[in-house]
């Protein structure tokens, strides 16, 4: 089975990457890479993302009555309480393989586990 892993923090959370000092940051990777060497072989693809202030948004009105019109705006979607700094597509036995992964995560202060969709060929 496959699933997405969303590492979040909480954009009051002190932790944050961008809070920590540069001895802390290094510290934080080496964690990173030993739990990577440990669970690479089940990542599918991953990425750490760029801060939400770098994002571009497009939204459509009347999107659903056929007269769809795009809006660019920047800035993220929405303003939210939580940040999505990174993302693993893994592939795994079953959900309970997926949340070990989760809880050994060792930086962001909170992981998503959802599961991928599945279509058929």
């Amino acid at each position: 089975m496959r699933y997405v892993l969303l590492f979040a923090s909480r954009t009051d959370d002190e932790d944050r990457f961008e809070n920590l000092s540069e001895a802390d940051r290094g510290a934080m990777y080496d964690r990173i890479g030993k739990w990577t060497e440990k669970y690479g072989s089940k990542r599918v693809l991953g990425e750490q993302l760029q801060p939400p202030e770098t994002a571009t948004t497009i939204r459509f009105s009347g999107r659903f009555k056929g007269g769809a019109r795009p809006l660019v705006t920047d800035g993220p979607f929405i303003e939210g309480k939580e940040i999505i700094g990174g993302f693993w597509v893994i592939d795994v036995d079953d959900l309970d393989e997926a949340l070990k992964m989760a809880k050994e995560w060792p930086a962001s202060t909170m992981v998503e586990v959802r599961p991928i969709v599945e279509r058929q060929a």
